[in-house]
């Protein structure tokens, strides 16, 4: 992939792919010049660009506000997602966006796998299974990855992910309450960017689970964040139900990065994703 074109180049992944491509040409308009739902700026901006892959970091990924706000969540998480795939189609792109581990129930007790029949429980959840069957019905070459719990740094976000919460501790020094009976496969942003890299050099397209692997319980997360931080922060153990929230959450939502590295891109364990952060993060480590 010699020229790339990025939607949401500014958040947690879109930073990672920055920062971590180097071996090519990235074109990131920043929100205001290039919305996923323009379509016509959209259009204009492949025909301008000839971009090799067209890759949309961008979404509506606010879980809770997707219950009050449906009809967003679905122009931007479904409708502009098959638009763009199919205007990569007809620009000659090959098309890279992503989907989460919310579209399962949490019934399963060992990671998804991509056969592994969907059953979103939110709204969030339902919207980024329909883009993800709009691309598939956009006949575009086109990845779709589904990926968990991301964090990293982010060049144009002020909301704070998990890690930074955990490691700025509570408000006057009270515990930071974690859930404990949840679980998924939280991922560093860098080696999801490092594994999309390899993926896009590839002519594999379809579906894939890319995430740190092994499931962890946030808590644990949470306790291992501190652990290797060297941060002496109160964790508060507390189960998913005392977490109020307006959106129904899967209470195993662990992914299987297994078909990626079938594929010969195996993604390290969450254990080595912590490191990895604290590593490059300023102020932790």
């Amino acid at each position: 992939m010699k020229r790339v074109l990025l939607i949401g180049g500014s958040g947690q992944l879109g930073t990672a792919i920055r920062q971590r491509w180097t071996d090519c040409e990235i074109v990131a308009p920043a929100h205001q010049e290039l919305d996923i739902r323009q379509t016509d700026r959209l259009e204009d901006a492949l025909a301008r660009i000839h971009p090799d892959l067209l890759v949309n970091a961008s979404a509506f990924h606010d879980v809770d506000r997707c219950e009050a706000q449906p009809l967003t969540a679905f122009e931007v998480n479904a409708i502009a997602v098959g638009a763009a795939a199919r205007l990569a189609r007809e620009a000659g792109a090959v098309f890279m966006t992503f989907s989460t581990d919310y579209v399962f129930d949490g019934a399963a007790s060992s990671p998804y796998t991509e056969r592994d029949a969907p059953h979103p429980l939110s709204v969030y959840g339902v919207s980024k299974l329909a883009g993800e069957l709009l691309v598939e019905g956009s006949r575009a070459r086109a990845f779709v990855v589904r990926t968990c719990g991301v964090y990293g740094p982010a060049a144009g976000s002020r909301r704070r992910h998990f890690i930074e919460r955990v490691l700025s501790g509570g408000p006057n020094g009270e515990a930071v309450r974690v859930v404990a009976d949840v679980c998924a496969s939280p991922t560093f942003a860098g080696h999801l960017a490092d594994a999309l890299a390899r993926l896009a050099g590839t002519e594999a397209y379809g579906l894939y689970h890319a995430v740190n692997a092994g499931p962890v319980s946030w808590y644990e997360f949470a306790r291992e964040a501190a652990r290797q931080a060297g941060v002496d922060v109160a964790l508060e153990p507390i189960p998913a139900q005392e977490w109020k929230a307006p959106a129904v959450r899967p209470r195993f939502s662990a992914l299987s990065p297994a078909k990626l590295a079938a594929l010969g891109i195996p993604m390290p364990p969450w254990r080595e994703g912590i490191a990895a952060y604290l590593g490059v993060s300023q102020g932790f480590g």
